[in-house]
């Protein structure tokens, strides 16, 4: 079955995404300057159309989950690790080794990590939402700001009323 790619901007880059039928095979985070505008512009295959509306949504602070197909290419155990962080909520965050405890191996905290690092679906598939113990936003594929910027798009710091 063919695969087909569109190229979204976001605020963050320029999204990349690949799917088919099947769903969303991989959604990847480009500088802006890496895709020239005529490809920007060419026509959204309609398999691809509902992802990119939903990330406009996102984006535009309208959505907090995405309703979507996907279908990302790894092995049993990083398939494992990505849909266990389908389960961490848009606003909030887990450690590594809380989601090594949630797979159940508190000792897998290395291999967890790592999957987190190939996760092929950006954003959609929430890795950017996984953190140190300590709190610290280490390791992310598409570089720490951006993991910075989704937190706080995700859980903006309202503003106390001094009255």
């Amino acid at each position: 079955m063919n695969s087909y790619t569109t190229y979204y901007k976001t605020p963050l880059g320029i999204a990349k995404i690949i799917g088919n039928e099947n769903g969303i095979q991989s959604v990847s985070v480009l500088d802006d300057d890496a895709i020239s505008d005529e490809l920007l512009n060419l026509e959204t295959h309609p398999c691809l159309q509902e992802c990119v509306k939903q990330f406009k949504e996102y984006f535009r602070g309208e959505r907090a989950s995405f309703n979507l197909t996907v279908n990302p290419k790894g092995t049993k155990f990083q398939l494992k690790v990505w849909e266990s962080l389908l389960n961490v909520p848009y606003g909030k965050t887990k450690s590594y080794l809380e989601q090594s405890k949630a797979l159940g191996d508190v000792k897998a905290i290395r291999a967890v990590a790592s999957a987190n690092g190939k996760n092929p679906i950006w954003i959609i598939i929430p890795c950017h939402r996984v953190i140190g113990s300590d709190g610290s936003l280490t390791g992310y594929a598409g570089g720490i700001w951006r993991k910075k910027w989704l937190l706080a798009h995700e859980n903006p710091v309202k503003q106390q009323s001094l009255f």
